[in-house]
């Protein structure tokens, strides 16, 4: 089984950065997306960014440029660093992977998820 894990969320204020790092567990043999979510209390899970092997990558309109997501292939990890942050970018982010692994196939899968909080 897939695991993801998750790291970097915490406390910021308004303005400030934050980096926010996943790894795949070792099974995962390829590895074509991965990205991050996030829920905000109240509100439906929405896309934040997203990279493919290619790599391309994909942002939501409410990035407007202040985040960047990046991968090390060679270590099956995602980051998202989140500079300019805004008291609205707080919510629980989620990482995201659809990964091909013998014994599952293609999937898709979930980290725990991890706070971040934006103070104004």
């Amino acid at each position: 089984q897939v695991q993801l894990v998750e790291s970097g969320g915490g406390l910021v204020r308004a303005g400030g950065s934050l980096r926010l790092s996943c790894a795949a567990s070792e099974n995962a043999v390829r590895i074509n997306i991965m990205g991050w979510y996030r829920q905000a209390p109240g509100k439906q899970r929405e896309l934040v960014a997203q990279i493919t092997t290619r790599p391309s990558t994909n942002y939501a309109d409410f990035v407007e440029g202040r985040f960047t997501i990046s991968r090390d292939s060679a270590k099956n990890t995602v980051i998202l660093q989140m500079n300019s942050l805004k008291p609205e970018d707080t919510a629980v982010y989620y990482c995201y992977a659809n990964i091909y692994t013998w014994s599952q196939g293609s999937k898709d899968y979930w980290g725990q998820g991890t706070q971040v909080t934006v103070s104004s």
